[in-house]
């Protein structure tokens, strides 16, 4: 990406059944549902929204190799979408194990989102 225009921010928790996925896509639909960026197409090349680029930076505290790259790339309707997964968020105790809710044990995962739009 050679340039950036904007950058979204967001976090996601997966409660109950420790999913990376689940996290992972609340982060993402967190950093994008509260915005609208309407000029954006005058900014790109050829005024063309197949000219973005989308970079989507997942910060995972556990189960990297679980996360399935392709469906977070499909929460952004528009551009070349790369997805990018570091070290962080967190694991921590939900305070509870419900079998019910598929808990595999009393955790928590929180995953941060930064989702970079440009050029």
């Amino acid at each position: 990406m050679k340039d950036i225009l904007f950058i979204e921010t967001g976090m996601g928790i997966d409660v109950h059944g420790q999913d990376v996925n689940v996290a992972s896509k609340r982060a993402v639909t967190n950093a994008i549902h509260n915005n609208s960026m309407p000029g954006v197409r005058k900014m790109l090349p050829d005024q063309s929204l197949d000219n973005m680029q989308v970079r989507v930076k997942l910060a995972i505290p556990k189960d990297h190799d679980q996360l399935d790259e392709e469906m977070i790339k499909a929460l952004i309707p528009y551009g070349t979408v790369t997805v990018e997964v570091m070290n962080g968020g967190m694991a921590t105790t939900s305070g509870i194990y419900l079998e019910d809710q598929q808990d595999k044990n009393d955790f928590m995962y929180i995953v941060n989102a930064v989702v970079e739009v440009g050029y």
